[in-house]
């Protein structure tokens, strides 16, 4: 959509001021010298040349206009369709379902043929009503003319000279006939870049925002009320937390339980329902995001690379960073042996979202950028979830170094991960129903964090004397 946009946009102003402009001049041109000769030709000219622009702007707008903008959003649900079943390759593949995503393009593709051969349809016919009222036009115009020569009001070098010029008006009328239909579609699709403009963007810098100043780290949520739009019943209703300056804490619970959604409300991702969120006693909703984020460091559970040379992703968060720091932080994330063995090493590009790369090399360049970003507050969200037993204990490894000193919050399902933090909180159903280091939870009978335990000890070798 927005590569047509952009075509759209430059398509209209050449039409404007190539097209439409210079035919009006000429035509408006005609029209006078005509007045000042013959008014009664100028008023049946002047007639005939407004009933062909309203038949015309008519027929654009109303009628074969909405027609081809039916088709042309239905083409962006054929590359839509298309992009899909490209993406989604290796499902397709493993089901055999090829056959069944062929069939359901060329539905799509069907439907869009239907509304093409619609559109064309009334285009063409558009550009026959034009021709049937420009041959009325130029009959009109000869006919004028003939009077004119029997009352003895023209020689017959004026009569020559209308024929000349009647056909000058029709071929500049049907120039002005195509460019009406030519903007109509160029409006069309700037409608929908404009519509893309105007969509709400969600969360704003609230008027008069200041840069987040992070000195300690300590995030409080204060009767904090939030709930998903359409979602019914509010994930947190007047939750209440406090994580200390410098402490490492872990989130565990349940799928569903509010874990993703407290490290997207620290970002500011969403506004609150009610209550408010502080980081060294300012409220997040009064302070510019982009200091905000500035400040939180963060490796989600998908990380997310450019297709730019490692060293680039690495120092995203810093891009001052010399090639020493950017080999530092990928030692200390353990992406540096097989960062070496590249040929390129730090120059290797990367490939589109990192395709280049296996998932837990991806996860390590993403923990690389967030150690050399050095920010007050970081956040973990699965970030050992691609690594395997022996990489996750390197990098739980390095995370325990990285992490000294600094507020970091992990996200996690394997325990080991949060084993060794100062504090796990444990959330169920948008509340913190258990609260302390593992030691103490593990302790407690029938305690959701122990049932967790118990259920994933014998596969991932937790130490419960951590």
């Amino acid at each position: 959509k927005i590569t047509r946009g952009v075509w759209a946009f430059d398509s209209f102003t050449d039409v404007l001021v190539y097209g439409l402009m210079p035919a009006f001049i000429v035509i408006l041109g005609v029209t006078g010298s005509f007045a000042v000769r013959w008014p009664a030709l100028a008023v049946v000219l002047s007639i005939g040349i407004l009933a062909y622009l309203y038949i015309s702007i008519t027929l654009a707008v109303r009628w074969s206009g909405p027609a081809s903008q039916a088709a042309q959003e239905h083409d962006s649900r054929i590359s839509a369709t298309l992009a899909d079943a490209i993406t989604g390759n290796a499902v397709v593949k493993a089901c055999a379902a090829e056959d069944r995503e062929d069939a359901r393009f060329a539905g799509v593709v069907a439907v869009w043929r239907g509304l093409t051969l619609r559109a064309w349809n009334r285009n063409a016919f558009t550009g026959f009503i034009q021709s049937a009222v420009l041959v009325v036009l130029q009959g009109a115009i000869v006919g004028a003319g003939l009077i004119l020569w029997a009352r003895g009001e023209a020689t017959p070098g004026d009569i020559a000279r209308l024929v000349s010029t009647q056909f000058l008006i029709s071929g500049y009328l049907r120039d002005v006939g195509q460019h009406v239909r030519n903007v109509q579609r160029a409006v069309n699709e700037m409608e929908d870049v404009a519509g893309i403009a105007e969509m709400d963007l969600g969360v704003a810098d609230a008027p008069g925002a200041r840069p987040l100043v992070v000195r300690r780290g300590r995030i409080v949520f204060d009767a904090v009320t939030f709930g998903y739009a359409g979602a019914g019943a509010p994930i947190y209703d007047r939750f209440s937390l406090e994580i200390r300056a410098g402490e490492r804490v872990g989130l565990v619970g349940p799928s569903g339980a509010g874990k993703s959604t407290f490290v997207k409300l620290i970002q500011r991702l969403y506004d609150l329902d009610g209550g408010r969120i502080l980081i060294d006693d300012q409220n997040i909703a009064h302070v510019t995001q982009a200091s905000l984020r500035a400040a939180i460091g963060l490796v989600a559970q998908e990380p997310v690379l450019f297709h730019r040379s490692l060293s680039e992703n690495i120092a995203y968060g810093r891009p001052q960073a010399g090639l020493d720091e950017v080999a530092e932080a990928a030692l200390l994330a353990h992406a540096a042996p097989f960062i070496e063995r590249l040929p390129r090493r730090y120059e290797t590009l990367v490939g589109e979202r990192g395709i280049k790369l296996s998932g837990g090399e991806r996860q390590r360049v993403a923990i690389a950028r967030a150690i050399l970003a050095a920010t007050p507050i970081l956040v973990l969200d699965e970030a050992t979830s691609s690594l395997d037993s022996v990489s996750e204990r390197l990098i739980r490894d390095a995370i325990e170094r990285l992490t000294a000193g600094r507020t970091t919050i992990v996200v996690a399902h394997r325990l080991s991960t949060v084993q060794r933090l100062d504090r796990i909180l444990v959330f169920d159903q948008g509340r913190v129903i258990e609260d302390g280091a593992h030691a103490d939870l593990i302790r407690r009978p029938n305690g959701l964090y122990r049932r967790l335990f118990e259920t994933q000890g014998a596969d991932m070798g937790i130490d419960a004397a951590a």
